[in-house]
């Protein structure tokens, strides 16, 4: 059997497996809700209901944590500059933490990916002046119908105000209030859409969802994502992080090198024993019952994302 054709089954038995109670665990803090409601919506919920919180970092850059993903923003006279932008849903919420932040207008925006908790956001923030610069596949997906099996959703065409009006392929440097900007592809990852955005001289790197600091991530194999995709990123983010530099995860608290570092030996190690349990012949429940995510789970399975539900991930891409 070919590899192809091996991870064509491996999706196929990952996508059977992940019936509305495995993948509302995904990202919904109520798991119940989820469940009858479905993730997309329940994440939309919780959004319309959360308090945008505030984090200074340094160099005029700020986290607001909340909507979605975590959206950085940096001030300045050339105006404000984010990456990501949340759900629409908090739009009030958003603008009341940017405005406590200072007078500056919302004049750049810049997508870690194209996933709804980072985009959803994007036509109010062009309508308030950005102009959006992503990945090209960014665009792509956002553009047409795109269905993630994992969330069991089809995500309509975005509003056009909505589309990146600049895209890159490899590597892009801007220059903003007087940062320089170095946006970086990382090849598929989380999705096949996912850049790093570091600010130079604050030593600064948002590396969107190729980390979920202390938390299991999702990966969405439907868009290009995969297992050793998300450990590639994560050998690029320790490579690239240097020891004062501050990171920037798509989900969970702000953190350091060592916090990569970390994530990074727990995708390699449950990456290493489902492998090995799947090349004896278990089956995704045999796999599941053999726990072997087990050494991680205490920390890492607390939250989003279930012990159960990241080994059948992984499953998949192995």
């Amino acid at each position: 059997m070919n590899n192809q054709r091996r991870l064509l089954i491996s999706r196929r038995r990952f996508l059977a497996s992940t019936g509305t109670g495995i993948a509302a665990t995904a990202f919904a803090p109520h798991l119940v809700f989820a469940q009858k409601k479905g993730i997309v919506p329940t994440m939309i919920e919780e959004a319309a209901k959360a308090e945008i919180k505030v984090h200074a970092l340094r160099g005029n850059i700020s986290v607001l944590e909340g909507s979605g993903g975590n959206i950085a923003v940096l001030t300045g006279k050339d105006g404000k500059l984010l990456i990501d932008s949340g759900f629409t849903v908090s739009k009030q919420r958003i603008a009341a933490a940017l405005k406590s932040l200072s007078p500056d207008p919302i004049t750049r925006l810049i997508n870690t990916h194209w996933h709804t908790d980072h985009t959803d956001g994007n036509d109010w923030v062009h309508s308030a002046g950005a102009e959006i610069t992503a990945h090209v596949n960014t665009k792509k997906h956002l553009a047409t119908a795109t269905r993630v099996e994992g969330w069991q959703w089809t995500f309509p065409p975005a509003p056009a105000g909505a589309l990146p009006t600049t895209t890159f392929s490899t590597e892009r440097s801007e220059h903003h209030n007087g940062t320089n900007i170095a946006l970086k592809y990382y090849g598929p990852a989380h999705t096949d859409s996912d850049v790093s955005v570091v600010f130079e001289q604050a030593d600064v790197i948002h590396v969107g969802d190729t980390w979920w600091n202390g938390i299991y991530p999702f990966i969405d194999y439907s868009t290009g994502g995969s297992i050793d995709g998300m450990i590639r990123a994560a050998e690029r983010n320790v490579a690239t992080a240097t020891d004062k530099m501050i990171v920037v995860p798509g989900h969970g608290p702000i953190g350091n090198k060592a916090g990569l570092v970390e994530f990074h030996t727990m995708l390699v190690t449950i990456r290493n024993n489902v492998a090995k349990l799947k090349k004896e012949g278990r089956s995704l429940q045999e796999t599941i019952a053999a726990k072997p995510t087990a050494a991680y789970d205490a920390k890492f399975g607390q939250f989003l994302i279930t012990p159960s539900f990241f080994t059948t991930l992984v499953y998949a891409g192995v």
